[in-house]
């Protein structure tokens, strides 16, 4: 790799980064486990302390109803210059089953292998690694630039809920409306194609979730005497689900695909240009013996840039040891939807009550609940000149031009479209995660070298968007 002043400093300074992940990755910060409260609390003091000792001005962590928020700002000395909000989360999933985890899940491991140094531990990327490389990448930043103030105003806002759904977020936002002003919002909690290939993300599916409950005979009843005489909710939700999918794997919600924006040629031709080998990532990450999905879509496409429907689990009856001959008289089932460009989550719950409606049969009682909210879907403006820096700044990290950096799409979700809507800035994707670290499962890892490049890529960002001509300015 070739040399430049962020990528020496950057280099000079790794074992800065890799101690501030050591001491904060050890903090369990679990936002979905009440036990862990004070961890996440902890969490976001390190964080505070952390971004005052890189030399932010205003650091303030913020109290919700649920978890704290760190909001950090450091404004630029130049006259006009824009400004740029940085969003992640401090927050982590838990960790179970811990028995499945081959290195303790809050006891950071550097593992070497072939593709370079991992270094294992819950949090490493999602979302830790990838908040934790702008420490370096600013400090990088001011160094190269020889600078006492960035080139961009920049701001940060880490929540620790995003693991929760960010239930306190929206409200947040809200409240401190006036600190958040922006011109673009930059958002690492995201990743790339593969190790050796350069790319961005341009958009994240949303989300709504639905809970179904099935019941038949008032109390559960013997199969022998009863069996085959009354309805089994079981039989029922078995079969409910099942037609979930039609036979060419499109979803069946009446009005499901009514708002689902097309994929462009444009689009198509740019999820194309991503090097995939499908038999690698089932025998990888996936972890499955087949691809399957809605036909006449890639597999990147099936995970990135359709929506989907996802039985998360099923149960009733009895799974204890043995046998115990029942018909059930309750049956449940979770089942989540990721939508894409157009589509709203607040539909969902119509569109499931009349799926349940449609599909239950006599002697049988559907109740569904779709809680309120969900998760917005949200996209990039890929011909925003704000696209075209951060294109440049991913590059140099790659050494490659701009324009051989390569499009994606991130299948999941998170609360990208509320910042989008509350504060009316473009959204930009700077992540450093790969499809191989095993986020939200056991041993999850960061490959080293991606933060590395991560931290020198937002030190080229920030002079990078001090030429961007933003609306106003």
């Amino acid at each position: 790799m070739s040399s430049n002043a962020e990528r020496d400093f950057v280099t000079a300074h790794l074992d800065d980064l890799h101690a501030d992940l050591d001491a904060w990755l050890r903090i369990p910060s679990v936002s979905a486990d009440p036990a862990r409260a004070g961890d996440v609390a902890a969490s976001a003091q390190w964080l505070a302390q952390a971004l005052r000792r890189t030399g932010f001005p205003v650091v303030e962590v913020w109290p919700t109803a649920g978890a704290p928020a760190v909001y950090a700002e450091w404004p630029s000395a130049d006259a006009g210059a824009p400004v740029a909000l940085v969003y992640g989360h401090h927050d982590v999933q838990p960790v179970d089953p811990e028995e499945a985890w081959t290195y303790p899940p809050f006891e950071p491991t550097r593992v070497e292998t072939p593709a370079g140094p991992e270094l294992h531990a819950r949090g490493a990327i999602d979302d830790k690694g990838n908040v934790a490389f702008h420490l370096l990448g600013m400090r990088a930043h001011l160094a190269a630039t020889g600078r006492d103030t960035p080139a961009v105003t920049v701001k940060l806002l880490v929540e620790g809920e995003e693991e929760s759904g960010s239930p306190h977020f929206v409200e947040l936002l809200h409240e401190r409306r006036d600190r958040l002003d922006c011109d673009v919002v930059v958002v690492s909690d995201t990743g790339m194609a593969a190790a050796d290939v350069p790319s961005a993300v341009t958009a994240m599916r949303g989300l709504a979730d639905a809970e179904i409950t099935l019941r038949g005979p008032g109390v559960d009843l013997h199969s022998g005497s009863f069996g085959g005489a009354v309805p089994n909710p079981l039989h029922a939700m078995a079969s409910l689900l099942a037609g979930l999918h039609d036979e060419s794997g499109r979803v069946t919600l009446p009005g499901f695909y009514d708002k689902v924006r097309p994929l462009t040629e444009r689009e198509r031709a740019l999820m194309g240009r991503v090097p995939f080998d499908e038999a690698a990532w089932l025998a990888g990450p996936a972890a499955s013996r087949a691809a399957t999905g809605e036909a006449g879509f890639s597999t990147l496409e099936r995970v990135g840039a359709r929506p989907t429907a996802e039985v998360n689990g099923m149960w009733g009856g009895y799974t204890g040891p043995g046998h115990k001959t029942i018909v059930p008289s309750e049956a449940h089932a979770k089942v989540t939807f990721r939508l894409v460009a157009d589509q709203v989550p607040s539909d969902l719950a119509e569109q499931v009550r009349a799926w349940v409606e449609q599909h239950t049969p006599a002697g049988i009682e559907a109740d569904v609940h779709v809680p309120a909210g969900g998760v917005s879907p949200c996209a990039s403006d890929l011909d925003h000149p704000a696209m075209d820096a951060l294109l440049r700044s991913i590059g140099q990290a790659f050494d490659v031009p701009g324009e051989d950096v390569l499009f994606t799409r991130e299948g999941g979700s998170g609360p990208e479209a509320d910042l989008v809507e509350v504060l009316g800035a473009p959204l930009l994707f700077l992540g450093a995660g790969l499809p191989t670290d095993r986020i939200h499962a056991p041993d999850e890892r960061v490959l080293l070298p991606m933060l590395h490049r991560g931290a020198e890529a937002t030190a080229h960002l920030w002079r990078e968007l001090a030429t961007v001509p933003f609306a106003g300015r």
